[in-house]
Parts: structure tokens; C-alpha cells; sequence
């Protein structure tokens, strides 16, 4: 039974390619210098709105030298090409992330993950991050990404408030630089009176119910935010409500801007990284299982026969293992139709399939023992997966029937309003799909590890999938406002930080 846990060695492929940051790049001068205009757009005053993508946030951390290689940081640097002013940072105390909150760790799990263990899969680095959180910062910041907020929070007074960090009723990153404890970060963000702003907002409404495998709370149709868990799907007329307050606040006295719409966040490899049959099993181990699980398919078959599933969903729920290293994990899928009251023992179980997504930290789980004292107790073969580890494809479609939602309105506000619009959506299908190459004949992919693109947490890019981002963005604010911007090369960024 211990070779179960050999599908883990998967993930040592992950370190087997970092070439791409070892290439010299031989840049060729201009022939003729080149003049920068911004054209109808004033970049002197830019002011970033957003969550963790915005912020810099990478490897599971908010760090100094992620903030410094945010797309906002990069845009800023062009920016400054074509009458751009300084773009200020509220910047963690240290590269490790993580902080204190009146001396006592906080955020402990939110270090910069490392290989440096050893282990298969990357960790937290040790060490105690130094942003003690209690130590205000003077602003204003140009850089108002807040890692974790959704829409709705960008307005919520108190949002910052140190006193609230404790009891998760304020956001601990927030409340380092915002302006009092009652501000809001749209508040904040408006009183710079900003000449130029970009706003990617949105994608944490959708994320936590993704990254929790479904555990979350569909709320559409519930109109009340102060309702919401941490991992519930925003209502969609909440989130248009919101998105035109934000837009109406940034475009009051003429600024200019660029709106990003939501990616589809299936795509990134926090969701293809881990197979749904990364079971290995010998022949007699494959019997040994089949047997076990030969009560509970008779019975469906019974209750099919009687009419309480169908044929398909028997076909579906039948539980079956193989001789061979891709036997498919088995999960529980509330979907299905609850027969424990016909049998206890019939619960809602099955074998997980291609259209099945185990989240990037279902590989902890998969083949451990539920019960240590109990050897046959393997997770995800003998005990189901619980819904946390596996978004299913109804769970999958909640989260797509939001962000088409979203997007149809990201898409009518930056009309409205007269903004570029960046479709983030289209990048990151292209990033999975063919990825995107660059100058040295290398390509930047979304494989998980050694693609280049994304970093170690599976959702935030590396630096230099944030460089490609910012050329995105480049390319939306030229062919809005006439500009002609360069963008960035990104071969000047890593595509890993390695410790």
C-alpha cells in the first residue's frame, strides 16, 4: 500500500527546468532615439486599485521584492516614459511575508514557499516575517492592491481598522497603510485624485469558492455582502452595483483608466496541476479493493433497478480499481442523489474523472492515512476525498456562470465610463493553452513549477508572468489613448524565486 504515495514523485519534475532565467539576452540599441508620449492620457498621478494580484503578491506572500515586480510597479516604470510621476509602495518589512500583530505571529501561513526542505512540494520558509501590523504607515500609496479583498470590500469602512485584524473583521494588509481605521480603500484611493488608474477587481469574488473545492456558498441572489463567507460566489448584481460605484469614484474629476476583466480560474495550475488518477495499485491490491467496495455497488444497482438513480448516474457512482499506476481517486460529489436512506452506508461517493479538478493542495492529502492505527485508511482510495479537495463540474459551473456575469459587466462599465479594458480572461486561456514566447526562443507556459509563468502557490504569476500582464496592459492603454509605451522585457524578470 505505501507505493500509493509514490504519485507525490510527480511533483519533483517541478524543479527540473529554470534555464529560461539563465539566458543572457544581448539588447540592440535604437538606431534613432525614441520620443514617449502618453497621448490623450495623463499618467502624472497613477493610482493602482486591486487585491493580491495588484499588490505583487507571489509564492503565497506579500514581499518586497514581489511588490517591487508588480504589474502596477512595471506599468508605473513606463509610465514615467511619458510624463509619469513617482508611484509610492506600502511595502512589507522583508522578503519572507508574513507579520506580527502586537508581537504575535500572524499570517504565519503566509511565507514565501521554498523547495528548500526538500520536500516534494514547497513549503513556507522558516522564520518569523518582520511587518509588525500595528506599525502604521504614512501614506498616501499609490499601490492600494490589498491581498484577499473582494469587490464589496473596496468600499467597507473599517476595512483597515487594526483593531478589527484580530477577530478577521479588517484586513491585516490593509490596515498597514490605510489613512484611519473608518477609511475604505476606494476612499483612499480617490482623495489622491489620481490622473490615471487601473482596477482589476473581482477575481477574489469567484477564487474562494474555487480554492475551496466548492465549499463555499453560490449567493446569487443574495443581495446583503455582511452575509457572506470568506469562500462564497458574489452575488453578480452586488458585484455590478459595486464595480460602477468604484468606476463613478475613480472618473469624477476626468481621470483616465484601465479595467482588467476576471480569467477563467480553472485555467491556472492550482486546479491542473494534481491528475484525478494519480493512483498507483498492484494487482492484489486492486482486488482487495474492488471487494471492498462490492457491498456498496450492489446496492446501487439495486436502487437503480427500483428506479431511485439512473442507469447513468449507477454507471457513474460504481466503484471500480485497476493493476496499474492511474487508478482515479474516490471523492464525495454532493451532487449525486442521496440514498443514505435507503443504506447508511450509500453515501454520495464516487470515482473522480477527467472533468473532475483535485486543487493543487489535494497532494497532501491523497494517499495518507485517515485514521494512523488503521493502514487500509488510505484517503482518496479507501476514505473519499472530502469536497474541499475536488471542484466537480457542477461546482465548476457555478463559478463560470459568475464570471461570464462579471465580465459582461466589466465589459458594459468600461464602455460607460471610457476606459481601456484588458481581456485577462483571453490572456490567461492562452497562457494554458500555448503559452507565450519570447525573444531567446523560450516560451512561458502555465505549467506548474517550471513553465515560467506562474509562481509556487499555483494562482499568483511569477515576475515574469506579471511582466507579460503589464505588456498586456500596455498594449490596451496604446491603442486607447494613442500612447506608445514600450512594455517591458519580460526576460528581465525571473520566472521563480528559488530559495
Amino acid at each position: 500500500m505505501k507505493k500509493l504515495i509514490a504519485f507525490l514523485a510527480f511533483l519533483g519534475l517541478f524543479m527540473a527546468s529554470c534555464n529560461d532565467d539563465d539566458t543572457t539576452v544581448v539588447n540592440n540599441p535604437d538606431p534613432e532615439p525614441v520620443t514617449y508620449t502618453s497621448g490623450t492620457a495623463d499618467f502624472s498621478n497613477y493610482v493602482a486599485i486591486g487585491n493580491s494580484l495588484t499588490a505583487g503578491y507571489s509564492d503565497a506572500a506579500l514581499f518586497i521584492d514581489g511588490q517591487t515586480n508588480s504589474f502596477p510597479n512595471m506599468l508605473a516604470g513606463n509610465f514615467a516614459l511619458a510624463g509619469g510621476g513617482d508611484f509610492s509602495i506600502p511595502f512589507m518589512a522583508d522578503n519572507l511575508g508574513g507579520a506580527t500583530l502586537g508581537g504575535q505571529t500572524i499570517l504565519g501561513n503566509r511565507l514565501i514557499l521554498s523547495f528548500a526542505t526538500g520536500s516534494p512540494s514547497p513549503v513556507p520558509v522558516s522564520g518569523q516575517g518582520a511587518t509588525e501590523i500595528s506599525n502604521t504607515l504614512t501614506g498616501p500609496f499609490n499601490n492600494m492592491g490589498v491581498p484577499g479583498a473582494k469587490s464589496y470590500h473596496l468600499v467597507a469602512p473599517g476595512y483597515g481598522n487594526v483593531a478589527g485584524v484580530a477577530t478577521g473583521a479588517a484586513n491585516p494588509y490593509y490596515a498597514r497603510f490605510a489613512s484611519s481605521g473608518s477609511a475604505t480603500v476606494i476612499g483612499d484611493a480617490a482623495v489622491q485624485n489620481p490622473s490615471f488608474f487601473s482596477l482589476w477587481i473581482g477575481n477574489n469574488d469567484i477564487l474562494g469558492f474555487a480554492t475551496s473545492g466548492g465549499a463555499g456558498v453560490d449567493q446569487t441572489g443574495n443581495l446583503d455582502p455582511s452575509t457572506y463567507g470568506s469562500n462564497d460566489i458574489t452575488d453578480p448584481n452586488v458585484f455590478a452595483s459595486v464595480l460602477d460605484g468604484l468606476l463613478q469614484t475613480l472618473t469624477a474629476n476626468g481621470a483616465d483608466g484601465v479595467l482588467m476583466n476576471i480569467p477563467d480560474v480553472t485555467t491556472i495550475p492550482y486546479f491542473t496541476t494534481v491528475p484525478y488518477n494519480p493512483v498507483p495499485l498492484d494487482e492484489a491490491t486492486a482486488a482487495l479493493l474492488n471487494g471492498a467496495y462490492a457491498a456498496y455497488n450492489g446496492g446501487l444497482a439495486q436502487l437503480q433497478l427500483g428506479g431511485a438513480i439512473s442507469a447513468d448516474e449507477l454507471a457513474r457512482r460504481t466503484i471500480s480499481f485497476s493493476a496499474g499506476a492511474s487508478n482515479a481517486v474516490v471523492l464525495i460529489d454532493e451532487d449525486l442523489t442521496d440514498l443514505t436512506g435507503f443504506n447508511p452506508a450509500l453515501i454520495n461517493m464516487r470515482q473522480a474523472t477527467p472533468e473532475d479538478l483535485l486543487v493543487f493542495t489535494s497532494q497532501t492529502i491523497i494517499g495518507t492515512l485517515a485514521n494512523p492505527n488503521d493502514p487500509t485508511s488510505i484517503n482518496g482510495v479507501a476514505v473519499p476525498l472530502a469536497d474541499q479537495w475536488v471542484l466537480t463540474p457542477e461546482e465548476q459551473m457555478a463559478v463560470a456562470t459568475a464570471q461570464v456575469s462579471y465580465n459582461q459587466t466589466i465589459a458594459a462599465l468600461a464602455q460607460v465610463y471610457d476606459v481601456a479594458l484588458v481581456d485577462a480572461n483571453a490572456f490567461l486561456t492562452t497562457f494554458a493553452e500555448t503559452g507565450f514566447p519570447l525573444s531567446d526562443g523560450s516560451t512561458v507556459r502555465a505549467t506548474y513549477g517550471t513553465g515560467g509563468g506562474f509562481s509556487l502557490d499555483g494562482v499568483h504569476p511569477s515576475p515574469r508572468g506579471y511582466a507579460l500582464l503589464a505588456n498586456l496592459m500596455v498594449e490596451a492603454i496604446n491603442a486607447k489613448y494613442g500612447s506608445n509605451l514600450p512594455g517591458v522585457n519580460p526576460l528581465d524578470f525571473t520566472g521563480l524565486y528559488l530559495q
